[in-house]
């Protein structure tokens, strides 16, 4: 789907001033909600370590050429869980092994023998370290200490020369385990990295820059220079949308199991940010709308049987995978159509309150319930932070100021929908 300047969109003043709160409070939650340093530190040595006992384990006939993380880590996009309680994050790995495991697991039963040597194999492991263990249809999960979550998916090399970042293709048992699908992990996030890097048309760049520089620049603890923050620009956008999920379903009874799936709302994400970020916009608040709005319109809605509808968005990066899958019951998506409705109206409460400069009261009323209790802390927290550190910087006579060079738009690419022209 494509869309250009002559399209309708909703009209939206948006101030150089607004969009650099914005862009400052989203860069604020998002750093809440994600690892710090030290737990990401923490967590790739965990796994990596438990990588390199499983290339030499004999249960998988040291077929396994390495262990990476797939989707939200290296996206950019991870959050905390959905679980207010846990305080371990998850994270999704690919345990790869070389071509010639399809002659070994490739017969009848052999996706079903393939989930069972990974299960034994991360069994001793999780028992040698005094590890939690899960089995699940197509991947086995280990729980290190602190609660985080890693869960370990098999994926036999077989790379396709028709598909965008095919060298990296694989095969992965079915939920099955009878035969084996086309999957991409590595593809797919190539494909949304090729999609953050197309940089948003911005009007009012230099006053954007200079407003986003004074409030960082009072801060004790200050957020990245601006330029860092614009070329990320997607990847917060998810986290966004990821933690307004969390908050909407976390209180429903059952709301995990009614939750879109992060494939699914990470996939809308870079597609509406693909086809929208050439557009020119007022700051990232206003392109932050415009890729909301668009979400609902960027997968394919076909009636079925008795008034049903089956949901479909492709996976560019594998063969007949259906991202939208996951969401073909009623119930969730009926919640998916009910969260994008919350979704806009909590945007347009942030909106009012930032633009018309309502104090922060407004504002930390229209954070939490729009992306709950911690990111409303978040902003009280820093709020703090940048008034002792304006006092600071009035002591000292510091003058506040800076410029930006002009944002011009990378050439938009076709992965997740993007324009062709």
């Amino acid at each position: 789907m494509n869309r250009d300047d002559n399209l309708h969109r909703a009209v939206r003043t948006v101030s150089a001033a607004a969009s650099a709160r914005f862009t400052y409070l989203a860069e604020a939650i998002a750093r809440a909600f994600e690892p710090t340093s030290t737990q990401l530190q923490d967590l790739e040595r965990a796994y990596n370590a438990t990588g390199d006992y499983l290339i030499d384990c004999a249960e998988l006939g040291r077929l396994v050429t390495h262990v990476h993380a797939q989707g939200s880590r290296p996206m950019g996009t991870i959050v905390r869980p959905m679980d207010a309680k846990r305080e371990g994050f998850d994270i999704d790995l690919v345990v790869r092994l070389s071509k010639a495991a399809l002659t070994r697991y490739g017969g009848p039963g052999g996706a079903a023998l393939l989930i069972e040597h990974l299960y034994v194999a991360l069994k001793r492991y999780a028992d040698r370290h005094g590890l939690e263990i899960e089995r699940w249809e197509r991947c086995v999960t280990l729980i290190y200490a602190g609660g985080m979550r890693a869960d370990f998916a098999p994926v036999i090399d077989d790379p396709s020369l028709t598909l965008p970042h095919g060298e990296h293709h694989g095969r992965i048992p079915d939920r099955d385990r009878k035969n084996f699908l086309s999957t991409n992990p590595k593809g797919y996030c190539l494909g949304f990295d090729d999609a953050a890097k197309v940089t948003p048309r911005l009007r009012l760049s230099e006053a954007l820059v200079a407003n986003f520089r004074q409030a960082r620049k009072a801060d004790v603890e200050p957020l990245p220079e601006a330029d860092e923050v614009f070329a990320r620009l997607l990847s917060r956008f998810v986290q966004l949308g990821k933690v307004h999920r969390n908050m909407a379903f976390a209180e429903l009874p059952g709301g995990a199991d009614l939750a879109p799936a992060s494939v699914f709302l990470t996939s809308l994400f870079a597609k509406a940010y693909a086809i929208l970020a050439p557009q020119p916009h007022d700051g990232p608040l206003d392109l932050f709308f415009d890729i909301v709005e668009l979400l609902p319109t960027l997968f394919h809605r076909e009636v079925v049987e008795f008034g049903r509808e089956r949901w479909t968005l492709m996976n560019l990066f594998a063969h007949a995978d259906n991202l939208a899958a996951s969401m073909n019951t009623a119930a969730r998506q009926r919640g998916f159509l009910q969260w994008h409705a919350k979704f806009v109206s909590d945007l347009e409460g942030v909106l009012a309150a930032v633009e018309g400069n309502q104090g922060l009261d407004a504002v930390t009323k229209a954070v939490e319930k729009a992306f709950g209790r911690r990111a409303a802390q978040t902003v009280v927290q820093r709020n703090a932070l940048r008034r002792d550190g304006n006092r600071a910087l009035q002591r000292a006579g510091f003058v506040v100021a800076g410029t930006m060079p002009v944002v011009t738009p990378a050439r938009a690419h076709t992965y997740f929908g993007g324009p062709t022209k």
